[in-house]
């Protein structure tokens, strides 16, 4: 029998190995197989849920697009609230020391969060620059959005690379520069999980040792703060 540690692994690398929202309808092996892994794990994770989830997917299956996105919708949550479960009954929330000199090691826990999004990624991050943009975005998966609220400090490098970024990527991003006081690295993943990086993104554990931590209790409360900044800043437009 799978245990629960074994079932967090797979449902975790499920939600990386999500095929793109906008052809998983497409009668295809590889959606196929994902969706049939999906419904499988799920199954043995909770039977109630998997209840609701063999709706949700009938659903999918059967009506037009409009209902089958929202279907769909429903379905990555329930698999979402089996990751949630899983982690908070076996290892518990994310929280990892990285040493110095061990960047990739860094970049590898990033890159692992940030491929299970479905839906959206927000960085937050003061001094995001030109680096950063090739080390991670490439890691998120087609068509999820991406939010980057950063500093200023370095927006001559990095607004002029953003740019181009955007032109060529499926993917909806938005860039906003605050100039209220930014001192902590977040990420929140999909609306629902929050990780602080006690280092910034591009340097990792370069210069020194740090931490990645998954938050919890506070989550919603740090979101709300980060929100209203991402409301008061300026548009990449605006701020050159």
């Amino acid at each position: 029998m799978i245990t629960k540690e074994q079932l967090l692994s797979e449902i975790e690398d499920l939600l990386r190995t999500m095929p793109d929202r906008a052809t998983i309808r497409h009668y295809i092996a590889e959606n196929e197989a994902w969706l049939g892994r999906a419904s499988s794990l799920i199954q043995s994770w909770s039977m109630p849920n998997y209840t609701t989830y063999l709706i949700a997917s009938q659903k999918f299956r059967s009506s037009d697009a409009r209902e089958a996105q929202r279907a769909l919708s429903e379905m990555i949550a329930i698999i979402h609230q089996a990751r949630h479960d899983l982690i908070m009954n076996t290892t518990g929330p994310l929280s990892v020391s990285i040493s110095q000199g061990r960047p990739f090691d860094y970049f590898d826990e990033i890159r692992k969060i940030i491929s299970a999004a479905t839906n959206e990624v927000f960085f937050i991050d003061p001094y995001l620059d030109a680096e950063f943009i090739d080390q991670y975005l490439p890691h998120i998966k087609p068509h999820v959005r991406i939010r980057l609220l950063s500093g200023t400090a370095r927006k001559k490098t990095f607004v002029p690379a953003i740019k181009l970024y955007i032109e060529q990527e499926p993917n909806p991003i938005e860039v906003r520069l605050s100039k209220a006081g930014m001192h902590d690295r977040y990420i929140f993943v999909d609306g629902s999980f929050c990780y602080h990086s006690g280092a910034s993104f591009k340097d990792g554990t370069r210069k020194s040792p740090t931490t990645l931590s998954q938050i919890t209790d506070a989550s919603s409360a740090l979101k709300a703060i980060y929100e209203k900044q991402w409301s008061e800043a300026s548009s990449i437009d605006d701020a050159v």
